[in-house]
């Protein structure tokens, strides 16, 4: 599990193809300290699992399946990411409960600065904007962020200077790439009314009726 707040950027030191997938090595600095093999760390938002570590790089093991889904096949040397260690017990949640499994690539549509902040606009598949809600938590490259507001297959993000600064946002431009991870507590809710509508023995659905009226009076879905 990660917070979705970034703890630092990194940058691609190397790529060599490691059977179906592809090894990568990050150079890093302060999430290497109390990093060792076999933990996690979230690498623009995908959860990878550390294989080799030295003093200023670690380097993970990128599935076929990852490699595909993610942006991470795209990596090229030199390409800045946003780096995470995995939550502790002791960590301040400051952020959201952020999985570390992406969904889908969503695509920078537009940036628009103004002199407090910058207006994003993120366009996704339209299998995947109905988890995306008004005020709802989202994870954009591994960075835990407030929806703006949706619009047909869009959904708007409006970020401040410090998460500009302290990010990979200040590299991206319209028609980038970026990895997305939906809130969980949306596909959870589906489930259980899928699983509602479809049980035989449930002969009333009123309580299907009364918990997504609920859910979407307080914006969760």
């Amino acid at each position: 599990m990660f917070t979705g707040l970034i703890e630092e950027t990194g940058s691609v030191l190397g790529i060599r193809n490691s059977g179906e997938g592809k090894i990568l090595e990050i150079g890093a600095e302060k999430i290497l300290e109390g990093t060792k093999t076999g933990d996690s760390v979230s690498i623009n938002g995908a959860c990878q699992t550390v294989t080799d570590i030295s003093s200023k790089s670690f380097s993970v093991f990128v599935s076929r399946v990852t490699l595909d889904i993610t942006t991470l096949g795209s990596f090229t040397p030199g390409r800045v990411v946003n780096l995470e260690r995995a939550l502790t017990l002791s960590s301040r949640l400051g952020g959201h409960i952020v999985q570390g499994h992406v969904d889908l690539r969503g695509k920078v549509k537009n940036i628009k600065a103004d002199t407090r902040g910058v207006e994003i606009d993120i366009t996704v598949s339209g299998d995947y904007i109905k988890y995306i809600v008004e005020k709802g938590s989202i994870t954009v490259d591994g960075i835990s962020l407030t929806v703006v507001s949706t619009s047909g297959n869009d959904f708007k993000l409006y970020l401040i200077p410090e998460t500009i600064e302290n990010t990979i946002i200040k590299t991206w431009k319209p028609g980038f790439d970026v990895n997305i991870e939906t809130d969980i507590l949306a596909r959870y809710v589906e489930q259980i009314l899928k699983y509602g509508k479809n049980n035989p023995d449930d002969k009333d659905d009123r309580n299907d009726i009364n918990l997504m009226s609920k859910l979407m009076e307080n914006g969760y879905v």
